[in-house]
């Protein structure tokens, strides 16, 4: 079917240039009526060249010619400020051209712009007679599934997190390709900003425990190591604090508390969340040498309960890098997006995002982008499945 231009009859024609001169722009022409902005300044260039007398002067013709080529110019360069770097050249792909040129139709002549970005204005009108490929349909299919994902993650997730979780529905398609439909529908990952703190100096009297841990974050099953820290979260009425604790096996947050203060309590409060939701069995809790954990209280509550303290080095973030990565994911994704007016905002924010959401749901590059949760339960079936093995080995009928 050939590509027909709609035709206006001169009537029409002289509606819109009495509009035109009644004070109306051609913008705002173009968007109420059908044709495009182009055509009507066309139509207001041809009838103001009509009622110009016929005898010019030179000097006055040269100086239409100057104007003339003066728009075009003005024109070209606000067409190729928009186009990107889209300008062809050689075999590329013509699509992104041609989408580009499909987008700004209605504002900017076709002609010029297939001109100016080197391609033809019959391809133009062949890509958009053509039917949408395969490949294009199935983009446009996997570009929504990629939204609902990006949506679910409360619009943290980037191409790695979205990839996993496709292959974890059974979608098979690469990294890449999602991170290319991510940039063309304008989807992006949370990011992190840059923040340096100063270290607080120790008091005198505080008694550090040995490090245990010396930076390997590591584990063989859960509640073995375990590694603590706080942090501060503003809202408008004061500072609240945070102070975790997590599992290093599978990243879980074990333990926590919201306090607006940072007392010895609250660190005591979170080690007691942990206690009561693992009723571990000799596990090591690491955490930096801040005065809370440096304590005579908190010293008293690990000894009651058989943990063993490990403590890292003064003003060094990698001694506790597993904690300070925890804090750094929850503010990129999390209480930088957010706004608080009470700590009680606060504690009802970070349980939506630890028990409804970072324990349980969002996937985690460290442990095969899987949940804490997700992974736990699977140790925990190998666990189960090489235990019976064992029992079946050592049964008596077996043995016969």
């Amino acid at each position: 079917m050939r590509h027909s231009r709609p035709t206006y009859t001169d009537a029409f024609r002289e509606q819109i240039l009495a509009l035109y001169r009644s004070g109306r722009t051609p913008r705002e022409l173009a968007d109420e009526f059908q044709p495009s902005e182009w055509t009507i300044r066309s139509w207001i260039r041809k009838a103001e060249e009509a009622s110009a007398p016929a005898d010019i002067s030179p000097d006055r013709e040269e100086l239409l010619r100057l104007r003339k080529e003066n728009r075009r110019l003005k024109l070209e360069r606000e067409i190729l400020a928009k186009a990107g770097g889209l300008v062809r050249s050689g075999d590329e792909d013509c699509a992104p051209v041609f989408r580009f040129i499909d987008a700004h139709r209605a504002t900017y002549p076709i002609t010029i712009m297939c001109s100016l970005l080197n391609v033809s204005r019959s391809g133009y009108y062949a890509w958009r007679r053509r039917p949408p490929s395969a490949r294009s349909r199935a983009d446009a299919g996997l570009t929504k599934r990629i939204r609902e994902i990006h949506a679910a993650s409360y619009e943290t997730y980037g191409a790695p997190r979205i990839h996993a979780a496709l292959r974890a529905d059974g979608t098979r398609t690469s990294r890449k390709r999602v991170a290319r439909l991510m940039r063309t529908a304008g989807l992006h990952g949370s990011s992190r900003r840059r923040y340096r703190g100063a270290p607080k100096p120790r008091p005198p009297v505080a008694a550090p425990a040995p490090d245990h841990v010396q930076q390997d974050f590591t584990a063989e099953a859960p509640d073995q190591v375990w590694v603590a820290d706080l942090t501060q979260i503003p809202t408008q009425s004061g500072r609240s604090h945070l102070a975790v604790v997590l599992d290093v096996f599978s990243r879980r947050v074990v333990g926590w508390a919201v306090a607006s203060h940072c007392r010895t309590n609250l660190v005591v409060d979170a080690l007691r969340q942990a206690v009561q939701s693992r009723q571990p069995e000799g596990v090591i809790h690491h955490s930096d040498r801040g005065s809370q954990y440096t304590s005579i209280l908190f010293g008293q509550r690990c000894r009651e309960v058989g943990i063993v303290r490990s403590m890292g080095r003064v003003a060094t973030c990698y001694d506790n890098a597993m904690c300070e990565s925890f804090f750094a994911t929850l503010k990129t994704e999390w209480t930088h997006r957010q706004s608080y007016r009470t700590p009680a905002e606060v504690q009802l924010s970070l349980f939506s995002y630890i028990e409804g959401w970072y324990n349980y749901r969002r996937l985690h590059s460290k442990i095969g982008y899987v949940s804490p949760v997700a992974y736990e339960e699977a140790h925990a079936a190998e666990e189960t499945h090489a235990a019976t093995c064992r029992a079946l080995r050592s049964s008596p009928a077996r043995a016969a």
